[in-house]
Order: C-alpha cells, then sequence, then structure tokens
C-alpha cells in the first residue's frame, strides 16, 4: 500500500519537477517507509532520484536513486512517477519504488497489493522471466511486459497501476475491478496529473477548486459520493473501477486524447447449475482462500471486528488459517464500541473473540473527540462524509496503530454481493416474487420475514404493488406512505437547479430485481463510497486494510447464483450463516440484527443539541449559497423536539459545510 504522484506532460509543455515532491508529501502518511521519483526532463534525460524519507539505497540495485530531487526543484520535466512507500511485502531495498525492469525500459509506482503474486511469478519464471526482489511490484511489471494490458485479468488484488513502457513511448493506468484503490486525475495548461487523492493537486500552480454542483446535490439530498467518475471537485475526475487508458506520449496534445475504457465488467448471468448444498461448499472454499491469500505479509496482520456477520467470519475464517501454522497468538482484533447498549455491539464481538481465541483490542468514540477530529478526518477524506460512523471506523484503525498493526483484514462488500441490507434487499426480493408470478413463495417468505423481524405486513405488501406501476404513481403513494419526509426547501432555490433523477436509480437500481440492484451497488453506488471511506481512514494511520469478500473469483461466484441462495426463510446472506457453518459461532450466524461501526448520533444530536447546532450554524455560513438557513434550523429544532424522525440528512449538511471551508471551495 502506498500512494502515486504522476505528472504526464501536453506536447510542447513542461512542468518544474518540485511540485511532483510537493504533491508527494501531501500524503506522507500512505508511504512513511521510503520515497522515491522518475524523471524525463526536457532535453530526454532519465533521473532517477532520492526524497527526505528515501531509505539507504544498494548501487547494485539499479533503479536506485543516484540523486536528491532538491537539487532537480527548478528542472523543466515531461514526465514524473512519484511514489511513497509503506512497506508490507519484501521490507528490503528491492521493494523500492518507481520500479524499473529490462534495462529501465519499463518503469513502474503501484499503490496496492496482488495477492497472487507467488503464483505469477512462478507462471513468469516459465517464460524466461528472472527476479531480484520477493515484492509483488516487479512480478506486475514483469506481466506487463509478457502480456501487455491483459496482465490485469491475471491479477487478483487492489491496485492503481501507472507503468511507463519506454519501448513503445506510452503509459499504461489502471485500477483494479472493484475500485478498492483509488486512482484520481487532474488537468491543466501543462498537462495531466494522476494521484491517490484529491489534496495532493491542491500544491499545484494552477489549482482553483471548484463545487461540481451536481454531485454536491446528489451527496446533500440523497447521501450519495463516488457513484461516477466526477467528483465534488469540478476539476477533478477518477478512473472508476475496472478501468484503464493508454497515452501515447507522442501524440498527447490535451484533454480530448485521454480515452479512457472499461477492461474488466462483471458477468450477472445466473450460471449455476447445482444444488444450494453444492453453493456452500464452493462459498466455504473460495472464502476460506480469499482470506488466506489476504493473509501474506511481511508485517503485522489483524481484523476490525464489529461483531457483525462479515468481519466475524473473517475472524473465524483468519482463527482456523492461523491454528494450521501454529500461529494463533499472532491474531489481533480491533473493535468499537458504545457506552450506549443499543449501539453496542460487545456481546457478539466477545463471542467471537472467545471462538477464536484472538487478542481483542476495543476504543469507545465519544462526541467530544467526533467533533475535535472532524477537520483531521474531513482533511483526509478529501470529500464530506455521509455520517459520524465513519469517526467509528476511523477511531478503530487509530488503535490498530497503536498496537503497530500494518495489515487490516475488513468486510467491505459481502452487503453490496449477498444482500445484506434488510431494509433494502427484502423489500426488493418480495417485489420480485410478485412480479415474476411466485405467489405462494411470496406469502411464505412475508411470514418468515415477520416473524423474524417483526416488520408491518400491510405497507411490505403495498410497497410491492406499488413497485408494479410507473414511476409517477409511486411518486405519489410514496408521499402518502411517508417516504418524503422533507423537501428540498432547505436547499438554496439557485442551487436546486441541479436536483436530477434519484441517481440510485439512474445507476440501475432496480425495485423489482434482486442482482441487477446488487450489481448497481457494487459497480456503482454504496460500494464505491464506503471503499473510498476505508482507504482514507485506514491510510491516514499508514494502514494496509484489504477486503476478502471483493476476491473477484468470490464475486463472480455469487453473481452467478439465484436470488434465493442470499435471501431465503426470512434472512438474509443465507449462503453464507451455511457455507460457514461449524466455523462461525451459532450466535453470530444465527444473528438477524446489523449495526457495523455505527455511533449513537440520534442520541448524540438530541442530548448534546447545543453542540451539534453551533457546528451546523457553522456549517451553514460557510456555503450561503447553498443552503436555506432558517429552514435548516427550524427542521434541526423540529428533530430534537421529536416533532419529526431523526435523519442523517443533519450530519451531511455539518461534513459539507466543514469541507467547503476546509478545501475553500468556490461555486
Amino acid at each position: 500500500m502506498c500512494g502515486i504522484s504522476v505528472f504526464i506532460a501536453f506536447q510542447n509543455h513542461s512542468l518544474e519537477a518540485k511540485y511532483i515532491e510537493l504533491m508527494n508529501k501531501q500524503i506522507r502518511y500512505r508511504g512513511p517507509d521510503d520515497e522515491g521519483y522518475y524523471l524525463i526532463d526536457t532535453e530526454d534525460n532519465d533521473c532517477i532520484l532520492a526524497g527526505s524519507d528515501s531509505i539507504q539505497y544498494d548501487s547494485a540495485i539499479s533503479y536506485s536513486p543516484y540523486l536528491h530531487i532538491n537539487q532537480y526543484h527548478n528542472k523543466k520535466i515531461k514526465l514524473a512517477l512519484g511514489h511513497r512507500r509503506l512497506s508490507i511485502v519484501d521490507l528490503s531495498a528491492y521493494g523500492h519504488q518507481p520500479l524499473s525492469i529490462n534495462n529501465g525500459n519499463y518503469w513502474i509506482a503501484f499503490n496496492g497489493e496482488v495477492y497472487n503474486f507467488i503464483e505469477l511469478r512462478k507462471e513468469l519464471e516459465n517464460f524466461g522471466h528472472t527476479f531480484s526482489s520477493q515484492s509483488d511490484t516487479e512480478v506486475i511489471l514483469s506481466a506487463y511486459k509478457q502480456w501487455g494490458a491483459d496482465c490485469l485479468n491475471k491479477f487478483n488484488g487492489m491496485f492503481a497501476i501507472i507503468i511507463y513502457d519506454k519501448l513503445n513511448n506510452q503509459v499504461f493506468l489502471a485500477r483494479d475491478r472493484f475500485g478498492v484503490k483509488p486512482l484520481y486525475y487532474y488537468i491543466d495548461e501543462n498537462g495531466i496529473f494522476f494521484a491517490s487523492e484529491i489534496k495532493q493537486f491542491t500544491k499545484l500552480a494552477s489549482w482553483n477548486p471548484h463545487l461540481n454542483h451536481q454531485i454536491a446535490y446528489d451527496f446533500l439530498v440523497y447521501g450519495l459520493s463516488d457513484h461516477s467518475s466526477e467528483t465534488m471537485f469540478r476539476e477533478v475526475r477518477q478512473l472508476r473501477g475496472g478501468e484503464a487508458t493508454t497515452i501515447k506520449l507522442n501524440k498527447f496534445f490535451g484533454q480530448s486524447d485521454l480515452k479512457i475504457s472499461r477492461w474488466y465488467n462483471l458477468e450477472t448471468r445466473e450460471n449455476f447449475n447445482t444444488d444450494y448444498k453444492e453453493a456452500c461448499k464452493q462459498f466455504q472454499e473460495k472464502f476460506i482462500d480469499a482470506v488466506k491469500l489476504r493473509l501474506r505479509a511481511d508485517v503485522k496482520v489483524g481484523s476490525c471486528l464489529s461483531g457483525g456477520l462479515d468481519s466475524s467470519s473473517i475472524v473465524s475464517v483468519m482463527a482456523r488459517l492461523l491454528a494450521e501454522h501454529k500461529s494463533l497468538s499472532l491474531l489481533n482484533t480491533f473493535s468499537a464500541c458504545s457506552k450506549h447498549k443499543e449501539f453496542d455491539e460487545k456481546e457478539y464481538i466477545d463471542e467471537v473473540v472467545k471462538d477464536s481465541q484472538a487478542n481483542a483490542f476495543y476504543c469507545y468514540p465519544d462526541l467530544d473527540k467526533l467533533f475535535e477530529l472532524n477537520e483531521t478526518i474531513t482533511w483526509h477524506q478529501d470529500e464530506p462524509f455521509g455520517s459520524s460512523s465513519i469517526f467509528a471506523q476511523w477511531s478503530v484503525f487509530e488503535l490498530a496503530k497503536q498496537q503497530k498493526t500494518t495489515v487490516i483484514l475488513d468486510g467491505q462488500g459481502a452487503d453490496e454481493q449477498l444482500a445484506g441490507y434488510q431494509g433494502l434487499y427484502f423489500q426488493i426480493y418480495f417485489n420480485e416474487l410478485l412480479k415474476s408470478g411466485q405467489l405462494i413463495k411470496y406469502i411464505n417468505e412475508l411470514y418468515n420475514f415477520k416473524k423474524l423481524h417483526n416488520i408491518n405486513i400491510s405497507k411490505t405488501i403495498l410497497k410491492s404493488i406499488l413497485a408494479l406501476f410507473p414511476p409517477q404513481i409511486k411518486q405519489i403513494v410514496g408521499k402518502l406512505l411517508g417516504k418524503s419526509i422533507y423537501t428540498n426547501n432547505w436547499l438554496n432555490d439557485k442551487f436546486l437547479l441541479f436536483s436530477s433523477t434519484n441517481p440510485y436509480l439512474k445507476n440501475g437500481l432496480n425495485n423489482c430485481n434482486v442482482k441487477e440492484t446488487l450489481y448497481s451497488q457494487i459497480m456503482y453506488n454504496n460500494l464505491s463510497m464506503l471503499l473510498h471511506w476505508e482507504d482514507r481512514d485506514s491510510m491516514a494511520h499508514s494502514i494496509e486494510s484489504r477486503v476478502p469478500f471483493l476476491d473477484y473469483r468470490l464475486v463472480e461466484f455469487l453473481f452467478s447464483l439465484p436470488s434465493n441462495y442470499k435471501i431465503n426463510d426470512g434472512i438474509t446472506k443465507r449462503i453464507l450463516r451455511d457455507g460457514l457453518k461449524g466455523i462461525l459461532p451459532d450466535k453470530i450466524s444465527t444473528r438477524m440484527s446489523k449495526l457495523g461501526f455505527a455511533t449513537p448520533e440520534e442520541i448524540w444530536v438530541k442530548q448534546n443539541s447545543g453542540l451539534f447546532k453551533e457546528n451546523l450554524i457553522y456549517a451553514l455560513e460557510s456555503c450561503p449559497k447553498i443552503f436555506n438557513k432558517s429552514e435548516v434550523i427550524s427542521l434541526f429544532e423540529d428533530i430534537i423536539t421529536n416533532k419529526r424522525p431523526f435523519d442523517f440528512w443533519l450530519w451531511r449538511v455539518i461534513s459539507f459545510g466543514t469541507w467547503y471551508n476546509l478545501f475553500k471551495v468556490q461555486l
């Protein structure tokens, strides 16, 4: 896990080298162990340079720096790869980046991990490749030399890759299948910049940020971000998960020459032809192997543990794998707990800890620290975030950092492929059954769901019938059902001009099809946002977060299954519960409730209304042309006096105002 800074000049343009170092320094926490640069100046000279954090190198290593970048600050360059290293695999100088092979004909700056690098290395050796290091980076670059862009299909991991191919005078860039690792770009009059985080661009002389009104509207009204290639900054975009581009240096004259294409598409067609029992067996095998691969590291590895199904599954499998190698004493777990019983999952956490014999560490996120750290977390996130649960996640990584743990496994991605959000997926499943005419199954599922979750049957049936009607009818009845609690008159009239179709629906959420909704959630909507938050929270503490549920083999397998393998008999994530029977504690596998890294936000708001109101007013006054201040305050007062139900919308306003002011954004 690392950080990257890249510049590619338009033809007949250049940049002073100092700006690449400034970009790299902005993300020192992403790679505190090492620093390096590969530059090509306007006279076509190669420069392999060190920075202030570079470690001592062996001159026998061909890509070892031989000068300090300070000596090149004013040098005009047309290509630059900058890198910050968090040492995870091969901690020696051979893991330094940018790394080169083939007498300097190929150079790479890479962020992430390719977990199957050991198997790929053996395959490449059969083709005649030799290796100097034990790192996955050298394997990636050799794979590119062997297979070109098709090498991406060989990789099982998370990555943002930049390769300078000198032989073909081009730069190849790619992001992993599901966008676990970030890759942003910004264009000015000199060329294009790529970076791991948006804040790196703030160090450029041309930086003058403006608000992307549509993305801001989607966040404030719908609570959604990272759902397109656009960002909250009008000038910054990102490669989406599964996208790549190749830039021909001698034909790169402007933005129109940037052609981004999709290298990965998730297959959603059901093609699993065996029974449920066999599916459970295959799920267990694939999941265990996904966790096993993600234990490969030369540093301490631990896991987040919320007490829910996803993180508990990871910890239980980790315990089994470590016990096989008599290394169970190395299993550390990190959890956020609460002093408010309804938000505390310690009962379930302790069950997993006892069963796995893990060394457990706990933290108790509190309100005072939330506001104390609000600006710091916002700075690291680069964009506003949706709820204070991001602070709870931050606290867990802070705890892991205190225990000197460098790699953490976490459960992101499970809900988006196993239909884990009960309120969303059960209703869609009911709608799907009714629309397809499976009336008996529909009635049985309603009965089981009511028995287990105590739902309002009449409202659920009404929603199922409503899902069969055109959008206009749905909107009218939705209001009658209380779905539209607020109008948007808390936003400035001019800002409302940017309103649009619900972005969830625009990105493929289908109220009558579970699989289509899962696809939209994993490829466009929910998952991208969660991965953004996780990447920033973990890397702020120099920790690599790994997500076994997003092993592409597991994802593709789960998408080959019918909906009733995931939702059945009133139970979500059915195949996970049954597939890990005997591994997961019964108390966890039969658990129906779900919290995750939740905070008692509603209690905090109502018991500390003065503090929240103070921060709310600060946010409103930071961007007066966006919010209708009097209406926001009125809604806030109604919430704390219980005249209106609580909504996370309040936090989004506070977070947005903090971000807008901190990054000095303009309308």
